[in-house]
């Protein structure tokens, strides 16, 4: 067939029809291939695709479509994050359903993925907002209630007045709700956890196994997330009151320097502190204005340290000292058990309060310069909290001990009268998954007088979603006024009940959407044990650091949770990810406000999706920012121009032959073009081997492409089978970058299979050995000339041809040469004086 002009449009939709057709992307469990399951994050259906998608499904469709080339059996997906606040806001905002919202932008968002020409089996196609999806976790949840997984408890939690709804504390930044930006606040309720808590060790433990496939930033952000502690529990006495305070502190080794007590404002001990207080309207204020802050601001380093007397006291339980207590801002409840023993003289915070509210100091901790002289730190001389290694004093029998080796010791004294012992403590607080608002799964429970908390029986799931419910303009969820849905029967009794009106955190569902994929259209389990034994757990996960605690960090505690409830086998979900940079515009991320968005659609319209393609992977490797360029587009859209000009040209001349089948070079060029073209291959299944260095990829090729010019005129009319090996291998190996130009001219060169079904090349290894090698002069270290020479020639004979040039023999006449240095193949460096 004779090619003319290219014409991305005709190509892009015949091809993308031809792989609908042909079903190639579709794969099932097939125990004779090694499997390779390559998976992106799964939008949200907010309408239109953006350049960070583009990025970010490209990568994965080189992934999948490379590792498909290579033998693997690889399941490629794609489906719908549907439910959550993100959805329910744009309705609302648009005055529609969220239900009718979001099918039709998931119709239009599939119709633009398409579009590009990913290799996405359509068939497992899920959206979660599907009553045949989240049936499955409405079970999960009854397994995890079941096993003491979930409880419900009342507590303080993060409230956005404007979401109506509470977060999770991963879902607070910088003290602002992480979809609308609106201040957090505190509240107590009534909500539903998941135990994550009880995974913290091997959650910790188990990044060990992501060592090497995860970016050593993520693990880095999971481990302080998880944030696991080594200390002492140690008991103070409140004065005249039965009850204790209980610390965790890392630092057993200062109390005898604690010389007063901070509490969180939310410590369930602060009302019986402050019953009797002379000052509790002015202490309950300043208790609001704290659980109103930002727990970030509270836990920062610059953080103004406040606080206010209690008027009680609690007792040293080493000193049997009076130490006021204090309720500071500075101290929270989400770490240890909200109270602090304060020792100003060696901890910079309390220092800082301390200085601030005048209380005392007292030096535990003697730096060793002044143990070794015999003289003590004096309190005159803190500037600042003292918080180095050093002997202690002021200690009773541990004087002269160093602190390190105080600790067990001192903790082991309190431990003989019941005042302490060793502990570990989590930065991990347990998962919150209740949420206030209309659009997300139900939580499968009803609350009977009788009975008290039931769960829905299993056979009555799903309990579904009422999609006939009118969505409030404040965002205030509907549920809990529509009688239809809250009012039921008791499963135990047959009394009377209501049911559960919170639904599940978004993040509920996509904790475990990967697993569904395996089994999609599973009608009695969420997925059969020989499709997750077999496909997971993922090989190649792709997507933004901004999941790194969020998301991450919840599916591997779901996929422990799945595991231990009998549901699956593996123990990680994802073996390997990859967290691509930003798409930037104009030195910024792209945005409305900015104005400095572009639209995939019009790019596609304007340049074809390979061409789009094309830019997005070669402007930057994967895990840098991309900054988005018009120039750049343009220059790709020339590449394949260029490409397709060299096939159109020499069409009549090219043979339907494999990648790399040319293995008998006679003339000069010949040889030059195969080493080209296998070198090629070499750098090509390298670079996207290692760190999927996309952008290194497509630059080989197209210096394959640059030299096939340079060459074809030179390659004999009646030997057209090197160029035609090399057009071939090009062809081959931008497959995966720009599937649709890559078929239409491996058509148009008489190849009859798709290259769906066609091998990645390898190299030959001799084909990279040549005759002759390039090797450079150097005089003293100058570059003085170059000459070719037999490849491995002896270093006598280099040397010979080196001394022997004119403009070398220029640069040594007057001088004596001291050494010649032969590097094989490469260089002659010659030392003169």
């Amino acid at each position: 067939m004779a090619l003319g002009k290219y014409d991305p449009e005709a190509i892009e939709k015949k091809w993308q029809q031809e792989w609908q057709n042909s079903c190639c992307f579709e794969v099932e469990v097939d125990e004779s291939k090694p499997k390779y399951y390559v998976l992106e994050m799964f939008p949200y259906p907010s309408g239109k695709i953006h350049m960070g998608h583009v990025r970010n499904y490209s990568i994965g469709d080189v992934v999948a479509r490379f590792k498909t080339m290579q033998g693997f059996n690889v399941l490629h997906p794609m489906g719908w994050d549907a439910f959550g606040l993100p959805a329910e806001n744009a309705a609302i905002k648009n005055e529609t359903h969220p239900a009718k919202w979001t099918y039709q932008n998931i119709s239009e968002m599939r119709e633009q993925l398409q579009r590009l020409g990913y290799s996405y089996d359509w068939r497992r196609e899920i959206a979660t907002c599907r009553p045949e999806y989240y049936k499955w976790e409405q079970k999960f949840f009854l397994k995890f209630l079941e096993k003491g997984l979930a409880y419900r408890k009342d507590s303080p939690q993060n409230w956005c007045p404007d979401c109506n709804t509470v977060l999770a504390n991963e879902q607070v930044e910088d003290g602002l709700c992480w979809r609308c930006d609106s201040v957090v606040e505190q509240k107590d309720m009534e909500q539903w956890f998941l135990r994550i808590t009880d995974y913290a060790d091997e959650l910790l433990k188990d990044l060990e196994m992501l060592d090497g496939g995860w970016p050593e930033r993520v693990l880095t952000m999971q481990r302080n997330w998880i944030g696991k502690s080594y200390g002492a529990e140690l008991t103070f006495q409140v004065k005249d009151m039965a009850e204790t305070i209980t610390v965790f502190t890392t630092r057993p080794d200062t109390v005898y320097g604690a010389t007063f007590m901070s509490v969180a404002a939310e410590h369930p001990m602060v009302e019986s502190l402050i019953a009797e207080a002379e000052n509790k309207d002015e202490i309950e204020s300043f208790i609001n204005n704290i659980r109103n802050m930002d727990r970030i601001k509270r836990g920062a380093d610059d953080l103004e340290k406040e606080g206010i007397f209690t008027g009680r006291y609690c007792i040293n339980p080493v000193t049997g000292a009076e130490i006021p207590i204090f309720i500071a801002n500075f101290v929270l409840m989400g770490y240890g058990t909200g109270a602090v023993m304060a020792v100003p003289a060696h901890d910079q915070r309390d220092f800082e309060f301390a200085r601030k509210y005048n209380l005392s100091l007292k030096i535990v901790i003697n730096p060793k310069e002044l143990h070794d002289k015999g003289e003590i730190l004096a309190e005159s001389d803190l500037e600042a909290a003292y918080a180095a290694p050093g002997y202690l004093v002021n200690s009773d029998k541990f004087d002269g001990m160093l602190n390190e080796d105080a600790k067990q010791a001192i903790v082991e004294h309190l431990d003989s009268s019941g005042k302490g012992t060793m502990a570990v403590n989590y930065r991990l607080r347990d998962w919150n998954i209740s949420r206030q608002r209309f659009w997300g799964a139900p939580i499968p429970i009803i609350y009977c007088k009788e009975c008290g908390t039931v769960p829905v029986p299993e056979d009555q799931l799903p309990l579904m979603l009422p999609e006939n419910a009118q969505v409030r303009k404040d965002g205030k969820s509907p549920l809990p006024q529509m009688e239809e849905f809250v009012n039921c029967d008791c499963p135990h009794c047959g009394k009377p009940a209501r049911r559960e009106t919170d639904t599940f955190d978004t993040f509920f569902e996509s904790s475990w959407y990967y697993m569904r994929y395996c089994d999609p259209r599973n009608e009695t389990e969420p997925f059969s044990q020989e499709a997750t034994d077999y496909w997971m757990n993922v090989d190649q996960y792709i997507g933004g650091i901004e999941h790194a605690i969020l998301h991450l960090l919840y599916s591997r505690f779901f996929t422990k949770a799945l595991r231990d409830t009998g549901f699956i086998k593996a123990t990680e979900p994802f073996a390997n990810l990859l967290t691509q940079g930003m798409v930037l515009k104009d030195g910024g991320k792209m945005s409305k406000s900015k104005g400095n968005v572009v639209d995939p659609n019009a790019m596609i319209s304007q340049y074809g999706a390979d061409a789009t393609r094309l830019f997005i992977l070669f402007a930057s490797p994967p895990i840098k920012e991309l900054e988005w360029s018009d120039q750049g587009i343009e220059g790709a859209f020339r590449f394949l121009n260029r490409l397709w000009r060299l096939v159109e040209d020499q069409q009549d001349r090219l043979k339907p032959v494999g990648p790399a089948s040319f293995d008998a070079p006679q003339t000069e060029a010949e040889k030059q073009l195969r080493f080209k073209e296998h070198d090629t291959i070499r750098r090509a299944t390298r670079d996207i081997e290692n760190e999927f260095q996309f952008n290194t990829v497509i630059a080989a090729i197209m210096e394959l492409v640059n030299e096939m010019y340079h060459l074809k005129d030179q390659l004999a009319e009646e030997n057209p089978e090197a160029l035609s090996s090399a057009v071939a291998t090009a062809v081959t190996l931008l497959s995966p970058v720009t599937p649709h130009i890559c078929e239409e001219l491996w058509q148009a060169t008489g190849h009859a299979q798709s290259l769906t079904k066609q091998a990645w090349p390898i190299f030959d290894e001799k084909a990279l050995v040549k005759d002759e090698v390039t090797m450079v002069v150097q005089v003293n270290g100058k570059v003085r000339g170059k000459f070719q020479a037999p490849n491995n020639a002896p270093k006598d004979e280099a040397e010979k041809i080196a001394l022997g040039m004119e403009n070398v023999v220029k640069f040594i006449e007057d001088k004596t040469v001291r050494k010649v240095i032969v590097i094989p193949n490469r260089l002659v460096n010659i030392v003169a004086n």
